[in-house]
């Protein structure tokens, strides 16, 4: 986590707290942080399989 908080110009402790079961919501600028670090685009990050089954989420607009 610590070569990924270097990788993507966040704290450590950011990267620590995106890995806790709690957590609900994440900033997609730290979404876009990470993927500048990984070299990816936010597209490809979205359109992962693990996206795709978010069964268990609820619908955030009723």
């Amino acid at each position: 986590m610590n070569e990924l908080s270097n990788l993507c110009g966040l704290t450590p402790s950011t990267v620590y707290s995106l890995m806790d079961p709690t957590r609900k919501d994440v900033r997609i600028t730290t979404i876009k942080k990470i993927c500048d670090g990984l070299e990816i685009t936010l597209g490809e990050f979205f359109t992962s399989a693990e996206f795709d089954n978010l069964e268990h989420l609820e619908q955030e607009i009723k």
